[in-house]
């Protein structure tokens, strides 16, 4: 395949810094942005790194300059920067765009947040095609990630933007990684792990690898699409939980509670679902002819390896993920080893205190 020129916006996040890797490895010229303008060791010697403020709209042309092959934008969150973006497209070839899954909703009108609604969690249809209908635009985090889409997708003739919705991203260097929940666990010794809803949850992971490998295959081939950005497996949270403790060598008992947590302290993971979240990927296999690099089994070594360094270097896991303290701290402390205790002398019958 020939290769140009790429933009990266968001190089230096957990998915800006494999797809940068990809692209550079294949021959493309990359530009990889980042507000620090840092750069990651893994990264050949021809890529050049900028300081980039996203929402400087001088700063983000002046990364684009006389133009272009394809932009690949991690951040872009919103219609402003949709319009950033379109406002360029006399510039660029085509886009890549980084979505989420949080923008489908079931046929009830149930999406991401809505878990405790009284007519219950999302049923989403299994596997989960593009085609599903999504949220209004809106406040949220899945609102706002729809009406980027839609503004994209509406210009798809002035800018081709192919649009992934990501799974639950896995790997090295992530701000919110659900894998913590297991790896800290197994290294304090913990000796259960306690699940709701039997185990049984699954929530579509995708290693940033098969993100990359996506961005990979969008940017040779120019569309305005929107596609799922999936693992080739989709393992149960008690899948999960027994394939960390085997990479860190402890075997932890399953404690598996059928139903709801009793608490949101007690048996929540990161990947908690009443019902199943889990992608159907043929339509890049179709329009992309993507096929995965890797699986979740074989990829976590080097994601548990990451982050066992990162708590040995600051046990506080508050302080080593502050993201991660911010995003589940106010709700589910994750860690609440107490509560747990509690409700296991209750004989798992009562709530935790």
């Amino acid at each position: 395949m020939s290769t140009g020129s790429a933009c990266v916006i968001g190089a230096t996040g957990q998915i800006g810094r494999a797809a940068v890797r990809a692209l550079a490895e294949e021959g493309w010229r990359v530009r990889a942005a980042s507000r620090g303008g840092g750069r990651d060791e893994s990264w050949p010697g021809s890529v050049e790194s900028v300081a980039v403020d996203r929402d400087d709209d001088a700063a983000v042309a002046a990364l684009i300059g006389d133009g272009c092959d394809v932009v690949l934008d991690c951040v872009a969150y919103g219609t402003a920067h949709a319009r950033q973006l379109l406002d360029l497209a006399d510039r660029v070839g085509s886009a890549v765009v980084i979505s989420t899954g949080a923008v489908y909703e079931d046929d009830q009108g149930r999406g991401f947040g809505t878990q405790d609604r009284p007519d219950g969690a999302p049923r989403y249809p299994v596997p989960l095609p593009e085609s599903q209908r999504t949220v209004p635009p809106g406040d949220g985090y899945g609102s706002r990630k729809v009406a980027l889409e839609r503004e994209l997708l509406a210009a798809g003739d002035r800018l081709p933007t192919t649009l992934l919705r990501a799974g639950a991203i896995h790997g090295p260097h992530c701000r919110t990684p659900r894998e913590l929940y297991f790896v800290k666990r197994a290294l304090d010794g913990r000796p259960v792990r306690i699940l709701a809803y039997g185990g049984r949850s699954r929530f579509h992971p995708v290693h940033v690898d098969n993100i990359a490998e996506l961005v990979r295959l969008a940017a040779h081939r120019p569309g305005s699409r929107v596609l799922n950005a999936g693992d080739p497996q989709a393992p149960t949270v008690a899948d999960i939980a027994a394939a960390v403790d085997a990479v860190l060598e402890v075997r932890g008992e399953l404690v598996l509670i059928d139903g709801e947590p009793p608490h949101p302290h007690v048996g929540s993971t990161p990947w908690s679902l009443a019902h199943p979240l889990v992608y159907d990927m043929s339509a890049a296999e179709r329009e992309l002819g993507y096929r995965p690099v890797t699986g979740y089994a074989e990829s976590l070594p080097a994601t548990v390896a990451w982050l066992t360094d990162r708590l040995t270097a600051d046990p506080d896991w508050r302080t080593a993920f502050p993201d991660m303290a911010a995003a589940y701290g106010p709700k589910t402390d994750l860690f609440d080893y107490a509560a747990e205790d509690a409700w296991l002398r209750g004989g798992g019958n009562s709530p935790a205190p």
